[in-house]
């Protein structure tokens, strides 16, 4: 009850992020380089690509490198982490993707132990295929898919949910939780045995250039880009920001907050004072130097991310 007694000030928050002239940091280390190279070197042998990207942003940060240089083949678009994505909007999000020509849209959460939406996979991806010519490939009784993404989308996590699923396999790709996992470039992993199946591991590789600064903070949020490239207390700042747009106040209850707030500074003390995340530091006084303890805002700012990561903050829709 308390929560929504005290809903009376949320009209007087910002309606526009201020980005103080910030650009986020390009982030394009050359195992990008290499690995859109070889992508790119190997699609004849590629019956089908699949694409996979955060439900959180269906739209923003897909590399559209991608679509330049591999749609040439058939492509299926998963749309991964639904377990931490608001599909309220789920019509609207395909009508969207439709319109921009993708059809084929899969929604997984490659992290939960059983997923029925994978075993799904197999039979769309063979129906894909089978609708178009093979071209140089007709003969092969295999078929090969590429696995194709921005980093630290999940794209590891669905090889080893598609192995677990098809062949009752352990994992074969490390799963992390920051960018940047996955560097080999396309190892060959089976996937299904009935059909033989196979999947190429590939980095998660980003654009050479983000198309906006608001698209760059929507995938440092969502943990695509490394944090400190653009800064835990800004991208805490967009996230307390996105929340109240929103309308998601559960990290009021979560850090014990006497109602929401728009002051991430006023937030991130409160965070830091729940969590017991101090410092000490020098203080120049007129008697001398004296150390004295304040709030570590950069904890805060991190824990209040991970909890928004972790799924702790609600469900959410950045795009």
């Amino acid at each position: 009850m308390r929560l929504y007694q005290t809903l009376r000030n949320v009209d007087k928050f910002r309606t526009v992020f201020d980005f103080g002239g910030r650009e986020v940091a390009h982030w394009f280390p050359g195992h990008m380089a290499k690995g859109l190279k070889q992508m790119k070197a190997n699609l004849k042998n590629v019956d089908c690509i699949i694409e996979i990207h955060d439900a959180r942003i269906p739209f923003s940060g897909r590399n559209p490198v991608f679509q330049d240089t591999l749609n040439v083949k058939p492509h299926l678009l998963i749309l991964n982490k639904i377990d931490l994505a608001d599909l309220s909007s789920k019509q609207r999000i395909l009508k969207r993707l439709e319109k921009d020509g993708i059809k084929d849209v899969l929604f997984t959460d490659c992290l939960k132990q059983q997923d029925n939406n994978i075993k799904k996979l197999v039979p769309m991806v063979l129906e894909i295929i089978e609708s178009r010519p093979r071209f140089n490939r007709e003969d092969h009784r295999d078929f090969c898919l590429m696995v194709i993404g921005v980093p630290n989308v999940g794209k590891s996590s669905l090889i080893n949910s598609l192995r677990r699923t098809n062949l009752k396999k352990g994992r074969a790709s490390r799963v992390g939780g920051e960018p940047g996992i996955t560097r080999a470039v396309l190892t060959k992993i089976q996937v299904c045995e009935r059909p033989m199946m196979y999947l190429l591991d590939t980095p998660g590789v980003l654009p050479p250039k983000i198309e906006s600064v608001e698209t760059g903070m929507k995938l440092a949020l969502c943990g695509t880009i490394l944090d400190h490239l653009v800064g835990e207390d800004v991208i805490a700042d967009y996230l307390l920001y996105s929340l109240n747009r929103l309308e998601k106040y559960s990290y009021v209850v979560k850090y014990d907050l006497q109602e929401p707030s728009d002051d991430i500074h006023h937030v991130l003390k409160r965070i830091a004072v729940k969590l017991g995340k101090t410092q000490r530091v020098k203080a120049i006084t007129g008697v001398g130097n004296i150390t004295v303890t304040i709030p570590n805002y950069t904890a805060a700012a991190y824990d209040f991310i991970r909890a928004f990561r972790k799924g702790e903050l609600g469900q959410v829709m950045l795009d």
